[in-house]
């Protein structure tokens, strides 16, 4: 991880609006910072109570949280670096006041193997100037046919273990891989659609679909393959996390796995969180995604869902696309929309206009993917990293795609105008991002 020296390693944050969701602390108050550490933290700090060798950081009254950590990002390096790279994903990232990202392994070569992870770290380490964390494969190749070497890859880095975009299909090898992950108490995280039922759509299947003259993917899709899984994670007591859920039926079947006890988690897609399926309109290849945007019973059903702690975890899925695979009729564009820089303002606009308590926004994004991932960042605290984002949560502006940093364009909010955005982002107590 490359930091920049902007801020030195001893600094004061003073007069925010502090918010940590790990502690449920939400008062007016400080952070000190020293040697890229939260030293302390409270309302007693203050310019006056500064060390006279911190620099002081005026916070304006606007909110200090933990800095986000995005679960799912695709960051196209290695082999698509035309897209993406590790550098550009992560100055958007620390744009969007994001931290930490979890990069997919859906990369040319796939990081199925010890190298490959160490590849990551090291690029990571080099060009990135936020934190960066790999999954690995589960299956050889993202084939779905042969597991990989769960516990090498533990040891060399790999901080969980999905094949990305693709599912695992063969029950009998899930079984196996999930048996495996629990040894080593890795974490399996499936996408989670049957390939089969969704074998030639495009979009979510019903009214809207039929209007449009595009072929459709059943909710069920999604379900069958989530009601599956639990059975197989109640056979093997592992720790399995639904990528992204995206329809109300597979949103039960999490709570009902929960309510027994089962170590499962889920997390949402923001695109489904804040979009619907009527979003795609004139056949606007943009809001083509996996899984596909749902109808808007759907979409108020998780809503309720984070409201309800049935949600575990927002994630932006970055997926930048090259634009000429989004120059072609929608049937025949690719999937995937980029988002890292956009999660804040869109995650904020859930409590905005859905009521959504700011506290439980919050830690969809920084203390519960940080526990599920055990990383020691994602909260504010004595001893924690200076992992910090300073954001005003009214303050209105409208979406530019040509000004986001993502080296692709693709996002579904373009021109969308938000009220909220990051102001400052801190990495192990150095800036990488001020709002100019």
């Amino acid at each position: 991880m490359h930091l920049s020296a902007a801020t030195p390693a001893n600094a004061a944050l003073v007069n925010a609006r502090l918010i940590d969701p790990a502690s449920g602390r939400d008062e007016t108050g400080g952070v000190l910072i020293r040697n890229g550490m939260i030293a302390d933290i409270g309302p007693h700090i203050s310019a006056k109570s500064a060390p006279r060798n911190a620099n002081i950081i005026e916070c304006g009254g606007h909110i200090l949280a933990p800095g986000l950590i995005d679960m799912r990002v695709f960051a196209g390096e290695p082999g698509a670096e035309h897209t993406e790279t590790l550098a550009t994903a992560s100055q958007a990232a620390a744009a969007g006041g994001v931290t930490s990202m979890i990069c997919m392994p859906n990369t040319n070569p796939v990081i199925d193997e010890v190298a490959l992870v160490d590849f990551i770290a090291r690029r990571a380490r080099d060009t990135a100037v936020i934190r960066v964390h790999p999954m690995a494969a589960l299956s050889r190749g993202l084939l779905g046919k042969e597991m990989t070497e769960i516990g090498l890859l533990s040891e060399a880095g790999a901080i969980a273990f999905t094949d990305g975009v693709k599912s695992i299909t063969d029950a009998q090898l899930f079984r196996r891989m999930l048996t495996y992950a629990r040894i080593f108490g890795a974490l399996v995280v499936q996408h989670t659609e049957d390939p089969d039922l969704a074998r030639g759509g495009v979009m979510n299947e019903g009214l809207v679909a039929t209007r449009l003259g595009l072929p459709g993917i059943p909710a069920a899709a999604e379900t069958i393959l989530v009601e599956r899984d639990l059975r197989l994670v109640e056979l093997t007591g592992a720790r399995y996390h639904a990528a992204q859920i995206s329809c109300a039926d597979a949103l039960e079947a999490i709570a009902s796995a929960k309510a027994k006890g089962l170590p499962v988690t889920c997390g949402v897609s923001i695109n489904h969180l804040v979009l619907n399926e009527n979003d795609i309109g004139p056949y606007r290849t943009f809001f083509k995604m996996s899984p596909p945007l749902r109808r808007e019973a759907d979409r108020k059903s998780l809503v309720e869902g984070l409201a309800d702690g049935i949600i575990d975890v927002i994630v932006s899925s970055h997926d930048p696309q090259d634009p000429d695979t989004k120059r072609h009729p929608f049937e025949e564009a690719a999937y995937g929309a980029i988002g890292v820089e956009t999660l804040l303002p869109a995650l904020l606009s859930l409590v905005h206009n859905e009521g959504i308590a700011l506290i439980t926004a919050l830690g969809a994004v920084t203390a519960r993917p940080a526990e599920i991932l055990k990383l020691d960042t994602g909260r504010m605290g004595r001893g924690a990293p200076a992992d910090l984002v300073l954001f005003d949560p009214d303050t209105p502006w409208q979406v530019d795609a040509d000004a986001l940093k993502s080296k692709s364009k693709n996002t579904p909010f373009e021109d969308k105008r938000f009220q909220g955005r990051a102001l400052h982002t801190i990495v192990g107590g150095a800036s990488v991002f001020q709002l100019s």
